[in-house]
C-alpha cells in the first residue's frame, strides 16, 4: 500500500496536514484513502505572486528585491495570512533566486526580471571549461542560506520551507553555454557537451546534500517548489532544454546525467514542460526512480486541459502517477473524462468555499 508517514507535519495553517501527507504518499503508489489529492494552486503561481511585487522597477532595483530575504518571505506571507489549507495545499516558502541558480554556483551572472532571472553565458571557447568552478562561497549561494535562514525563523509552526530549484544536466549547459549554441554544439562539437554535462552532475550529490542536511537539522520534510514533501529525499529532475532537441539527442547527452541525478532519491517527480518535452517520456521512463511526472500542458492552443485526457490516460495504464493542472470550470467535463487513480490535481480557487465544494465533489469520484 503507500508507505507510512514517520515525520508526520504540523502546522496552524494546516489542520488536515497529516492526512494530506498520507494522502500524497499514497498517490506515488497510485493508491487512493479517500479521495485523489488536489492543490489549490496554479502552476507558477508562486513566481506570479513576486512578479507583481516587482512590476515596473528598474533592473538594479529588481535585483536588489530579489536578494532581500525579508522581503521575499514578507511577499509569501501576505499571500498566506488569514488563509487555512485545504486539501494537499501545503504552504512552503521557497528560497528562489531564479532557474538558473544552480549554474550560478559554478561563476555563472544572473540578470533580473519580474518574475525570473536569466543566465549570462559563461563558456565561449573550450579555454572557459576551466572557469566552471564551484563556489560555495559565491553571493547566489549564500543568499540561498540567508532566505532559507530567515523563512526557518519566521515561520515555526506556520509553513515550511524549501529548498531551491536545483538543475544539473542540460538545462544548466544550456545556461552556461546558450540554449541556442548548444544544439549547434551537439552537431559540431558533442565532446564539449558531454564535459560540460558531466561537468555540472559532478557536484550534484553535494549540493543536494547541504541543503538536505539543514531541512533536516530542523525536524523538516524534503520539499520543492511543487510543494509535495517527503520524509525522505524529494526532487524535481527536469530538462526544459529538451524541447529543443531531438530524442536520440536527449538519449545521447541528456539521459546519462538525469540516471546519476535521481539515483539516491526517495521520491523523484519529472517536470514534463509541455508536449516537445513529452516526446522524451519512453526514455524519462526507462529510468525506474522516476516516480511520477508533472504535465504542463502549456498555454494557447496548448489548453484546454480535455484535449490531453488521451495522453494522461496512457500515462495511468502505465501506473505512472501524474499531476495535472486544469481550471475549476474544467473540473466537471475532467472528472466524467477520467478515473482518479494516480492523479493528483492543481486547481486554482479564489476563496475557501470554493475549495470545500470542490473537496466534497473529488469524494465522490469513482
Amino acid at each position: 500500500m503507500y508507505e507510512a508517514v514517520s515525520m508526520p507535519i504540523e502546522l496552524d495553517t494546516m489542520p488536515g496536514s497529516e492526512m494530506a501527507q498520507k494522502r500524497i504518499m499514497a498517490w506515488f503508489e497510485n493508491a487512493i484513502i479517500d479521495r485523489p489529492p488536489v492543490r489549490f494552486v496554479a502552476h507558477n503561481a508562486f513566481v506570479d505572486q513576486l512578479a507583481a511585487e516587482l512590476e515596473g522597477m528598474q533592473p538594479e532595483e529588481r535585483r536588489e528585491r530579489w536578494f532581500d530575504a525579508e522581503f521575499q518571505v514578507d511577499v509569501f506571507w501576505r499571500g498566506l495570512e488569514g488563509r487555512t489549507m485545504h486539501g494537499e495545499t501545503f504552504p512552503v516558502f521557497w528560497p528562489n533566486l531564479g532557474p538558473d541558480v544552480y549554474a550560478a554556483f559554478y561563476g555563472s551572472e544572473l540578470i533580473y526580471g519580474e518574475s525570473t532571472s536569466w543566465s549570462i553565458p559563461l563558456v565561449q571557447t573550450w579555454e572557459d571549461v576551466a572557469k566552471v568552478q564551484l563556489d560555495l562561497n559565491n553571493s547566489y549561494f549564500a543568499k540561498l542560506a540567508d532566505l532559507t535562514a530567515h523563512a526557518f525563523e519566521r515561520g515555526k509552526g506556520r509553513f515550511l520551507v524549501g529548498y531551491t530549484d536545483l538543475h544539473p544536466g542540460l538545462d544548466c549547459v544550456a545556461a552556461w553555454r546558450d540554449p541556442q549554441q548548444l544544439c549547434i554544439d551537439m552537431i559540431d562539437d558533442p565532446e564539449l557537451v558531454r564535459v560540460l554535462a558531466h561537468k555540472s552532475i559532478d557536484d550534484f550529490e553535494l549540493l543536494y546534500d547541504r541543503f538536505d542536511a539543514e531541512l533536516k537539522a530542523h525536524g523538516q520534510h524534503s520539499i520543492g517548489w511543487m510543494g509535495i514533501p517527503s520524509p525522505g529525499r524529494m526532487h524535481i529532475p527536469s530538462c526544459d532544454f529538451s524541447n529543443l532537441i531531438s530524442p536520440a539527442f536527449f538519449v545521447e547527452f541528456g539521459l546519462p546525467i538525469l540516471q546519476r541525478e535521481v539515483k539516491t532519491m526517495t521520491h523523484n517527480v519529472f517536470h514534463v514542460d509541455g508536449k516537445r518535452v513529452a516526446r522524451h517520456l519512453d526514455a524519462i521512463l526507462s529510468v525506474p526512480e522516476v516516480h511520477a511526472l508533472q504535465w504542463v500542458q502549456g498555454v494557447g492552443d496548448d489548453q484546454p486541459i480535455m484535449q490531453w485526457t488521451p495522453f494522461l490516460k496512457s500515462l495511468q495504464a502505465r501506473k505512472v502517477p501524474v499531476i495535472v493542472d486544469l481550471t475549476k470550470y474544467e473540473l466537471d467535463a475532467f472528472m466524467a473524462e477520467m478515473s482518479p487513480e494516480g492523479l493528483l490535481l492543481w486547481v486554482a480557487t479564489e476563496n475557501e468555499e470554493e475549495e470545500l465544494a470542490i473537496l466534497k465533489r473529488l469524494e465522490q469520484w469513482t
